[in-house]
């Protein structure tokens, strides 16, 4: 199984001891990101709409480095900073996600690690790696008989 960190300079660069995302087989698993501009590094964004366009942004080229789209998402956690922006952010969320929608989890946390920062998304995505053909070579066997 190949297993590999997938790096994106579309997506939101990393602000700490972490990668932007990893494959594992046909998993793809992009870390928790935010609404941060790629070429700034700064949280961009005052309203829960335009922050969580932002982060599904990031979380699209995350998955685009390594082949694979926002269709191919199976689970989705979404950290807000004000559980009251539910509607709000929904409405965005549903319109960048197709239907059948991946599973979601949604909770209220602490984002004061971000001054700004109304949202947090992780995912899970399911992308068959396409191999690169490679010509089989018959492999060549010295083999010895022994006589009793």
């Amino acid at each position: 199984m190949a297993m590999y960190a997938i790096q994106s300079k579309r997506g939101a660069p990393p602000r700490g001891a972490y990668s932007q995302g990893w494959r594992a087989g046909d998993f793809l698993f992009v870390t928790g990101t935010g609404p941060v501009d790629p070429v700034s590094g700064e949280v961009v964004g005052d309203s829960i709409e335009q922050q969580t366009e932002q982060t599904i942004e990031n979380i699209s080229a995350i998955l685009e480095a390594d082949g694979a789209s926002l269709r191919d998402v199976v689970k989705v956690t979404v950290h807000l900073s004000d559980t009251s922006l539910f509607e709000r952010y929904n409405t965005v969320y549903a319109r960048r996600f197709s239907q059948p929608y991946p599973v979601r989890t949604t909770v209220g946390s602490d984002l004061g690690h971000a001054p700004g920062m109304l949202i947090e998304i992780d995912c899970v995505a399911y992308s068959v790696r396409k191999a690169a053909r490679r010509p089989v070579r018959a492999a060549k066997k010295n083999v010895r008989r022994q006589t009793k």
